[in-house]
């Protein structure tokens, strides 16, 4: 499935070393303003090179092919798209037989039967470059109504904190790291991975401010249930927490309920999310990488025809996915967000009257 989304919804296509990834977005109003020039912002923060990231040098340059006239939106298929220009599909010809351990190799080989060994095909996470100009898209339809949407990395590697958590702070750091007090030593962290030829776990943070209350669609397409699962399908995500997450297990009731003045919720344990509705107050996301499975160990492994080999892996990789990984998750937040604002417009009778009026 290549497809996410309902009303406002995407469909993505396009290998790591094709010839290009591009997008078909569907359920864009007509009117909104849209230029490559803004797509290109939200691509210029994930786009790989630099110190902290993989050295493959990608431009990540968008171009619209349909769905915008004189820079606003014309409410037909919005068509992106990214030409690979940086390929270096020699770097995985020593292992074209051989599945990397913690990559897809070898569960797409066992699926579909076909090996394309070109930096994982499909299941790379060059495509979620993709997934970053939809997310421009979306962020285009939430600025109509003051919806915000920040990101930024907590924990690298075990370096870091859940405190004082600074978004501001990681919209100029090279890392997005979120804690002033930890940024340097995640940096010496990475650089230290890098240096050993090895990778680091981390933590990348979403906030949403803004929401109105009422997002969502239970009991099957609840808002923290679409959520969690547009992180969980950004490559290399491994958990997902909303509100206190994983904390809720060691609270009380008493503890974890967020009780109510006239002044309204006291506390947002919850994340700002009530039965898979939004309550109104921030909706708060933590998603967990695993480190980068390309390293440049040696590792054990099988080959295609189940031989048990040593393999050597060549490449440029990032060293924490959770850098960039967290500039995607903030897109994959926007999406779901936009979707759900459209889905939520017909829920009452007053909303069609505003609409289209009362005969």
């Amino acid at each position: 499935m290549n497809r996410f989304g309902e009303r406002f919804s995407f469909t993505t296509f396009g290998e790591s070393h094709g010839k290009a990834i591009g997008v078909i977005i569907d359920g864009t109003p007509a009117g909104i303003e849209l230029s490559e020039e803004i797509v290109q912002v939200e691509l210029d923060r994930r786009k790989p090179g630099g110190k902290y990231a993989t050295a493959r040098q990608e431009s990540d340059k968008v171009e619209i092919l349909s769905g915008v006239f004189e820079g606003k939106t014309t409410g037909t298929s919005i068509g992106m798209i990214i030409y690979n220009t940086n390929q270096k599909s020699k770097d995985y010809s020593n292992i074209k037989d051989l599945f990397r351990p913690g990559h897809a190799d070898f569960t797409y080989h066992q699926k579909y039967g076909i090996r394309d060994y070109r930096g994982g095909g499909r299941s790379s996470a060059r495509e979620t470059a993709m997934r970053v100009a939809v997310g421009a898209v979306a962020k285009q339809i939430l600025n109509l109504i003051g919806i915000e949407v920040f990101s930024g990395v907590s924990f690298l590697g075990g370096v870091g904190s859940e405190d004082d958590l600074d978004f501001n702070f990681a919209k100029s750091s090279e890392i997005y790291s979120l804690s002033r007090k930890f940024e340097e030593e995640q940096k010496r962290a990475i650089i230290q991975a890098k240096e050993s030829h090895d990778s680091l776990g981390g933590t990348a943070v979403v906030k949403i401010k803004n929401s109105p209350i009422g997002l969502g669609e239970p009991i099957y397409y609840k808002l923290d249930s679409i959520l969690s699962e547009a992180m969980m399908n950004i490559n290399g995500t491994k958990g997902v927490e909303i509100g206190l997450g994983y904390e809720v297990t060691k609270k009380s009731g008493f503890e974890n309920n967020d009780q109510m003045d006239i002044h309204g919720f006291k506390s947002n344990n919850a994340g700002g999310i009530l039965g898979g509705i939004s309550n109104g107050e921030d909706i708060d996301i933590k998603v967990h990488f695993k480190p980068t499975p390309s390293i440049f160990l040696s590792q054990e492994t099988q080959d295609i025809f189940g031989t048990p080999k040593e393999m050597h892996l060549k490449g440029r990789h990032d060293p924490a996915i959770a850098v960039r990984g967290s500039v995607v998750a903030e897109a994959m937040a926007r999406t779901v967000i936009a979707d759900m604002l459209l889905l939520n417009m017909g829920r009452r009778a007053e909303d069609l009257e505003k609409i289209y009026g009362k005969k």
